[in-house]
């Protein structure tokens, strides 16, 4: 049976679900979210890989700069859970202090391309005419370059550090996120309430800062957190070749590189702790941008 309509309340569009009465927005995102049990799986797995990484090495201390050459390439067992490398470093150890630079470069190289797109985008979608037209064919241009490749001549000219890194893999990583914010200035430009700002008197900037990006913002949060994902595979691709981060600092790429060439001899540990945690925190972001779209979804789940 359908709710009484109070006075003054509009029926829900044709095939729209009803909203629970006192429901807020952000509940019916909320609930949408947790109806999505990968997106809430992803969730749980991220913030277990937060803890692991960055509070693990608190309880689990390990020398993970000066080498131990009696305790080299030793099985999983005794006082090393995960066994140790070929230079002697606690394997779960450094798994916590890869898992760190990991994590840090994805979030921030996924927050600083998401904010260049975001601005390109949005400038380019309300200013229109020929400006968008060389702003996006700039895009096109860098989108046709893959990321890969830039970032091994990148860093085959010079060695980044972790913040470095981060620069590098924002700058190559924005143009995606840039169409996706054109594609959505592009529909809300024209809205009366646009027209009506324009018609007053008020200026671009307010337009775009007030209007045009917090109506963006599921788009903009949902782009962000697939350019995490990118982000993290993109530094284990360069780090696996050898051109990331540079001991003693490693991350869970150079892990899997370091131990390529314990493949044949039967140290596993060296490659599958490293494979799985990349394979696990990519999928949990990908799980968590899919749950974001739902929860942003104005149309709603039946």
């Amino acid at each position: 049976m359908s709710a009484v309509l109070q006075p003054g309340q509009a029926p829900a569009p044709p095939g729209m679900p009803e909203a629970p009465e006192g429901a807020t927005p952000a509940r019916l995102g909320l609930r949408r979210f947790a109806r999505n049990r990968l997106a809430v799986a992803g969730l749980a797995v991220v913030l277990l890989f937060v803890l692991f990484c960055f509070v693990g090495p608190l309880l689990y201390t390990t020398d993970q700069i000066h080498t131990s050459l009696d305790q080299v390439n030793q099985a999983p067992g005794g006082s090393h859970w995960f066994g140790t490398d070929a230079v002697g470093h606690d394997e779960l150890g450094r798994l916590m202090y890869g898992g760190r630079v990991s994590l840090i470069v994805g979030l921030a190289a996924g927050f600083l391309a998401t904010v260049i797109g975001t601005l390109w985008g949005a400038l380019a979608g309300y200013a229109g005419g020929w400006t968008d037209a060389v702003m996006m064919r700039f895009v096109d241009a860098g989108i046709a370059i893959p990321a890969l490749f830039i970032l091994l001549v990148v860093s085959a000219i010079s060695t980044p550090g972790t913040w470095g890194l981060v620069v590098i893999l924002g700058l190559v990583s924005w143009l995606v996120p840039s169409r996706l914010i054109r594609a959505e200035t592009l529909t809300l430009k024209n809205r009366d309430y646009i027209l009506t700002l324009r018609a007053t008197g008020g200026t671009h900037g307010r337009a775009i800062a007030r209007h045009i990006l917090p109506n963006s913002v599921s788009t903009i949060v949902v782009a962000a957190t697939f350019q995490v994902a990118d982000a993290i595979l993109l530094v284990a691709y360069v780090s696996y070749l050898g051109l990331g981060v540079q001991p003693p600092s490693t991350d869970w790429g150079g892990m899997l590189s370091a131990g390529l060439t314990a493949a044949h001899s039967g140290r596993w540990w060296l490659i599958v702790p490293p494979g799985l945690a990349i394979i696990l925190v990519v999928c949990a972001f990908n799980a968590i941008g899919d749950g974001l779209r739902d929860a942003f979804d104005v149309r709603g789940r039946g």
